[in-house]
């Protein structure tokens, strides 16, 4: 009789494996599917970045030769001459370096504040500061990162600048010093975010070690903890640098408009972002050799900012630690 059973259940079962049979692998395919749509998508994200890349210096590049077919435009002017006077009536001149001095000069001003203020801050966040000083901070520092430039700007002119010239009466209403400070301030929370992320990484048996060797805490930090994160370290400041070189809004608002080649930080200079601003701004014609000079300082701008980025990625390996 038991067999008997058994035989009649036998189909019902069989039929209950084969429906799960096909259930799972109907579940299979779907999510077979559905990795190959995700895929595809990645893959079509990763086309449009390219396709935007490729288009960007696509136009740049045919409206720079388009900038160099003018009459006015020479390649030795452009590349070797200080004077940038492009709106000055029949005596115009297009010398990139004295917006280059300018971006250079502002730069500089802007890495000597956010460089070391944000490396040390960094160490003390990693190294030094409780976990409740720690969570405090970091959100804070989150806060700057996210104000808009423009608010910067309007920082630098309305604050820095009388301040300044409280201080010295050398600094005009627009300056390179003014503009450099706002920078920095802007660039400070990139520095100290990345660089805190890169000693972070650094594995807690290093510091164990340094510690069991009889060293203090700024023994392990100065002498272990800092090589080994300074590849991290390294890309912070680069990043920061190539913001600094890129930043619009600050310099549009507080730097000034006169291109010219200085070191002076009190004098009134002009960028190159910020000579972009002004010529988009819509005061020439579209088809003028001043509306096309644009494209020729960020053509250029591109190919610093590139250059840049080449060089720190090189520095990079050169310096790059790997642990197990």
């Amino acid at each position: 009789m038991s067999s008997a059973l058994s035989k009649a259940k036998s189909p019902e079962l069989e039929a209950k494996v084969q429906k799960l049979l096909e259930r799972q692998k109907k579940n299979l395919s779907w999510v077979r599917l559905r990795e190959k749509g995700i895929f595809l998508c990645l893959i079509g994200c990763g086309l449009f970045s390219l396709l935007i890349t490729g288009s960007i210096i696509f136009v740049l590049t045919s409206e720079t030769i388009t900038f160099f077919r003018f009459e006015e435009v020479t390649l030795g002017n452009f590349l070797l001459s200080t004077e940038w006077t492009p709106l000055l009536g029949n005596t115009k001149s297009f010398g990139i370096w004295a917006l280059i001095s300018g971006t250079l000069l502002v730069t500089a001003i802007a890495m000597l504040l956010a460089l070391p203020l944000g490396l040390v801050t960094a160490i003390y966040l990693s190294e030094y500061a409780p976990r409740r000083v720690r969570s405090t901070l970091k959100p804070i520092l989150e806060i700057l990162a996210g104000i808009p430039t423009v608010v910067y700007g309007f920082f630098a002119l309305m604050t820095i600048t009388p301040f300044l010239q409280w201080c010295y009466d050398g600094f005009n209403i627009y300056n390179a010093m003014s503009a450099g400070i706002a920078v920095g301030i802007l660039c400070f929370p990139t520095v100290c975010s990345l660089a805190e992320d890169a000693l972070q990484a650094v594995p807690s048996s290093l510091r164990d070690g340094a510690f069991g060797l009889g060293g203090t805490r700024f023994d392990a930090t100065i002498k272990v903890i800092l090589p080994a994160a300074l590849s991290g370290i390294i890309s912070a400041f680069l990043l920061a640098i190539a913001r600094a070189i890129g930043e619009t809004m600050i310099v549009a608002l507080a730097a000034g408009s006169r291109a010219h080649v200085t070191i002076n930080p009190g004098d009134e200079v002009q960028t190159m972002t910020g000579y972009m601003v002004q010529i988009a701004g819509g005061d020439v014609s579209n088809f003028g050799i001043e509306y096309y000079s644009m494209y020729a300082v960020a053509f250029t701008l591109f190919l610093i900012t590139l250059s840049l980025t080449m060089i720190g990625n090189r520095i990079r390996k050169k310096y790059r630690e790997t642990y197990d």
